[in-house]
């Protein structure tokens, strides 16, 4: 079973004696994700087809000796875990109980309320946050606000399931600390259901965005903040510094991956990180320098310009 693909297992949450298991056959059944199990314990409870596309699900023991078993087994087995010849990862879930019930305070909707622990709420852009929830699916609008618990956000998806993989995936986490300022150590996010099911957003602003809406009236005072911005020599808004770059990738004729951006990038610096997503129908990176000198030096040799001959990839 597993063999050293250490990859599929996150050694360092807390074991659970719920699992949540991931890469699952689509439309599994409760008796093909029990047998998977039984092996190693009484299963108490189930919950199949979760996620956007259907093909996660969580699996209670009994006692979480038992979840601890199957963990363990296959991290050091040779064979990985299978469901109909499909590979499983398994990791332990951020619950300690599968609630099926709808109660309150956690019903399940497609709006999240997070709640961002460790920060001042100008300390995490509205950028970031959608940049870290965009990874489970389409993110619809977000709308952030200070309450007495802090730095909250709501964040609404397209249905329920995508906005539970998120929960479950992000529930206790921190954001990558290169996506925080450098005196941030860290951001730990506290995510609960929302009773709202479709945020009302009424203008673009550094504190709410509608991403389904393009002509959506902006709030410019907003998106710039209270602060009042920096005038550079030739009197425009200085952009704030930082040793994070964010490119926008246009007209891609061919192909531009980590290694082709490593690779630019690299002329002008040691480049510590990459990410790349796509936004608003284009591609986006993050590149990370160690310092925001390095960074500017790059900014300044490569915007506007292209990766291959010809205009292409600009």
């Amino acid at each position: 079973m597993p063999s050293g693909s250490a990859t599929q297992f996150r050694y360092t949450q807390t074991p659970s004696k719920v699992l949540h298991l991931r890469n699952m056959p689509w439309e599994c059944t409760e008796e093909e994700l029990v047998e998977l199990c039984k092996p190693f314990g009484r299963v108490v409870n189930t919950m199949c087809n979760v996620g956007a596309n259907r093909n996660q699900a969580f699996v209670e023991f009994a006692d979480q000796n038992q979840a601890i078993s199957m963990v363990s087994y296959y991290a050091s087995s040779s064979e990985p875990a299978q469901v109909r010849g499909k590979t499983v990862y398994i990791q332990y879930s951020n619950r300690q109980e599968i609630t099926n019930n709808k109660g309150t305070g956690d019903s399940s909707g497609n709006v999240l309320l997070v709640t961002f622990e460790g920060v001042q709420p100008n300390e995490v852009t509205i950028e970031v946050i959608h940049l870290v929830f965009s990874a489970y699916g389409f993110v619809h609008k977000i709308a952030t606000f200070e309450k007495a618990a802090g730095f909250q956000a709501l964040i609404q998806y397209t249905d329920a399931p995508t906005a539970l993989e998120a929960k479950n995936s992000l529930d206790g986490r921190s954001i990558p600390k290169y996506l925080l300022p450098e005196h941030i150590s860290a951001c730990h996010m506290r995510i609960t259901f929302s009773a709202h099911k479709d945020l009302n957003i009424k203008f673009q602003s550094h504190r709410s965005r509608d991403y389904t809406n393009p002509y959506l009236p902006v709030n410019q005072t907003a998106i710039e903040g209270i602060v009042q911005p920096t005038l550079g020599p030739d009197g425009k808004i200085k952009e704030p510094e930082s040793n994070v770059l964010l490119a926008s990738i246009e007209n891609m004729q061919y192909a531009v991956t980590v290694d082709v951006l490593h690779t630019v990038f690299s002329a002008f610096g040691t480049v510590q990180k990459i990410a790349m997503f796509e936004k608003n129908g284009g591609m986006q990176a993050l590149i990370q320098y160690p310092d925001i000198t390095t960074a500017a030096v790059a900014k300044q040799a490569l915007e506007g310009h292209c990766i291959y001959d010809g205009g292409y990839c600009a």
